[in-house]
């Protein structure tokens, strides 16, 4: 953005800088032009002064004619030494007087001529005309290197070009400072908003921030609120839905539970079931309006409930992992150790029931976080592992400090030595209610998401990888140092 403003604005002050350059060398040109022009009129007034210098014709034919240099023509050499010179010529162009250099072609009319001539380095104006003078019909001319417009060709690099170069160069140096502090605080706006926390939806500070880029915080602090509320919206949405479901679905599936267990501990022949209270079922015989149901019949309405409880509660869990509150609210110390060792109880039994090792290899470890959510983020991976590890297989709980080029990060471990997840589908499984094609058991898609959730909440990073050997697999949480 101010790359793009200061080359805008660089070509918007070149263009101009480069206008006036040319207008500078235009008018420096017409400023050279009349001054040659004034020393033309000088030269072509001395011309007849210098044939007039010319007093008789030479004594012997070896010798030169008789000179004497007239006084405004003695003071113009005397003016601009080694700049200015003189020759008089005869009519076939042998020299007579003055310079051999200065050598005019020899004109065909008594009309002042004006040429250039170049002679150590110097190029010289050089008046040159045919007329009558003491000694008769010569040719007299007059140089002069002091000629503006001569000079004005090499000074043109010094004078005109080389300043609006060094110009050019200082504004585009004054362009890119001034709109690097002119724009610093939409810089700063920008990279403010480039940090913020997808849950973080708080309005910007327009006081803070300059007029001109008021009307843009406007808008941004609207299109937050719109956002949030939404947010919020489903956010209400999901919790209270849990909350709701929550309460039947205890109360149903506490009761499918008792019909399990009596169904268990009863004969094999199908177990009626009344739910009208007023006639309950005879001792002996089926009562009109009951519902017989067999175990199968229970153990599968027993699965359900267990399956639509779990969901409730990991919405719930996901609803809360996702609340924008938590930036707000202050972060604990929380003992990673007492947390894998609370956990291993609490799954010990299901664990144990399914013929599975539940083991536990734990170091003393810390981090700053939400305790409850912590809880969230292990219990999920710990009920995965015990729900599709098959019977006689190992589940081991870790936790500890890791030590890797002078840093200490802490990590938390679950690792079975179930199915695992192939390579190909560990970036999918992150996602909501996604679950890997054959997959036995009673999943819902959300553990491992909740998980990658509440890690992100603690800015750790939550990594899947092959178990020993190659079998079952390590889910692996490492947290910032």
């Amino acid at each position: 953005m101010t790359s793009d403003l200061r080359n805008r604005l660089l070509i918007l002050l070149v263009l101009p800088l480069l206008a006036l350059a040319l207008v500078g060398v235009w008018l420096d040109y017409r400023s050279a032009d009349e001054a040659a022009a004034r020393h033309d009129q000088r030269l072509l007034r001395l011309l007849p002064a210098l044939a007039d210098s010319v007093l008789a014709p030479p004594i012997r034919d070896s010798e030169p004619p008789l000179l004497l240099l007239a006084p405004p023509v003695e003071d113009f050499l005397r003016q601009h030494p080694g700049y200015a010179a003189y020759s008089v010529r005869d009519t076939s162009g042998r020299l007579l007087l003055g310079d051999a250099w200065v050598q005019p072609a020899v004109p065909t009319t008594q009309a002042p001529e004006f040429h250039s001539l170049e002679y150590g380095g110097v190029t010289y104006r050089v008046a040159v005309q045919r007329g009558r003078t003491g000694a008769g019909e010569l040719v007299v001319a007059l140089a002069d290197g002091s000629d503006p417009r001569q000079q004005w060709a090499q000074q043109l690099l010094l004078r005109v070009l080389l300043p609006n170069l060094v110009l050019v160069g200082a504004a585009g140096l004054a362009i890119h400072w001034a709109v690097r502090r002119a724009f610093k605080p939409l810089v700063d706006l920008a990279d403010a908003v480039e940090r913020r926390s997808p849950r973080d939806l708080s309005p910007i500070d327009e006081a803070a921030s300059p007029a001109e880029v008021r009307p843009l915080v406007h808008s941004l602090n609207r299109l937050f609120a719109l956002v949030n509320a939404q947010a919020e919206g489903q956010r209400r949405f999901v919790a209270d839905a849990a909350h709701q479901l929550r309460t039947p679905l205890a109360g149903l599936q506490a009761q499918v539970e008792a019909w399990a267990m009596m169904a268990r501990a009863s004969v094999p022949a199908p177990l009626p079931l009344n739910f009208d209270k007023k006639h309950p079922p005879a001792q002996d015989g089926q009562a009109p309006g009951a519902i017989v149901l067999g175990v199968e019949q229970i153990e599968k309405l027993r699965h359900a409930t267990r399956r639509t409880s779990q969901l409730a509660h990991q919405l719930l869990a996901l609803s809360r992992a996702d609340a924008r509150s938590l930036d707000a609210q202050p972060s604990q110390r929380v003992d990673l150790k007492d947390l894998c060792e609370a956990l291993l109880e609490s799954f010990l039994d299901a664990a144990t029931g399914k013929g599975l090792d539940l083991g536990l290899d734990v170091q003393s470890a810390h981090v700053a976080g939400h305790d409850w959510l912590l809880r969230e983020l292990l219990s999920n991976l710990v009920d995965n592992a015990i729900k599709y590890t098959p019977a006689g297989g190992v589940v081991t709980i870790r936790c500890g400090v890791r030590h890797a080029m002078g840093l200490h990060r802490v990590f938390l471990q679950v690792e079975d030595d179930g199915p695992g997840v192939p390579e190909a589908e560990r970036g999918r499984v992150m996602q909501r209610f996604y679950r890997v094609p054959g997959s036995v058991g009673e999943g819902t898609g959300l553990g491992l998401a909740i998980a990658d959730e509440i890690a992100r909440v603690h800015h750790a990073t939550l990594t899947l990888g092959a178990g020993a050997q190659g079998r079952g697999l390590v889910v692996t949480v490492v947290f910032p140092p």
